[in-house]
């Protein structure tokens, strides 16, 4: 079994590569991948950077160049629906692109031809999540996050996005990976914590709670892989 992890920011792989501690770095395509032998498996660790175009091509180079045979994602969200506190954990159950727009030639927006506004992430791997999740006594969320190129600060644009795409979170990477493995026909899981939502005050600091945030997902996150690992093992005897 060969499992990518991904991050957008070096922050929110940081714990992971403590955690497993001896690994090996591969530089390739402008990027560092780390790679580490764990339980007879193989774990392809990144951060992509920022943004959609950096979230394809590292999602797209862990599937094709490291084979990896499914891949999880954890990062940071900002929350559009109220009901989301700073440090919720959500899981995309959906992942939507809410800055394409092809409107003028008749189209939804969010949806190119031959694709779909929406993508589901794999029923399974949510499945463990919510295994893991009820174990560690983690209130885990579900719902549908809408990613794109800017980081929204407007009001009336999260609004927009809420009531067009039903979204609950916003990010930059996780559809543009949800495309490149549904394409490829890997399974896929995107984890995201709350960093900001509509009571916020002023004494929240982004990159305390980024670090903070990082370790409880990277914890998750390698709890999900030792059970995806013992389901390998069974399903291979």
């Amino acid at each position: 079994m060969k499992i990518a992890i991904m991050g957008a920011m070096v922050e929110e792989i940081e714990p992971l590569l403590e955690y497993f501690k001896d690994y090996e770095t591969i530089d390739y395509a402008k990027n560092k991948f780390y790679k580490i032998a764990y339980k007879n498996s193989e774990i392809v660790i990144a951060y992509s950077k920022i943004g959609k175009v950096f979230a394809t091509l590292t999602a797209a180079t862990m599937i094709e160049k490291f084979e990896c045979q499914k891949l999880l994602f954890s990062g940071v969200a900002g929350a559009i629906n109220p009901s989301l506190k700073i440090g919720d954990l959500i899981v995309g159950d959906k992942l939507c692109q809410h800055d394409l727009d092809i409107t003028a030639f008749g189209h939804p927006y969010g949806y190119v031809p031959e694709g779909a506004v929406c993508i589901d992430s794999d029923k399974d791997l949510k499945s463990i999540a919510f295994e893991v999740a009820k174990e560690k006594n983690i209130e885990l969320k579900s719902g549908i996050i809408a990613t794109g190129d800017q980081f929204i600060a407007d009001q009336k644009r999260k609004e927009w996005i809420k009531g067009v795409f039903e979204a609950d979170a916003l990010e930059m990477e996780g559809a543009a990976v949800a495309v490149v493995c549904d394409a490829l026909d890997i399974p896929f899981f995107i984890l995201r914590a709350i960093s900001d939502a509509a009571d916020m005050d002023a004494s929240f600091d982004f990159d305390e709670f980024l670090k903070s945030s990082a370790k409880v997902s990277a914890e998750f996150i390698i709890s999900m892989v030792d059970k995806i690992i013992e389901a390998d093992v069974g399903n291979s005897k």
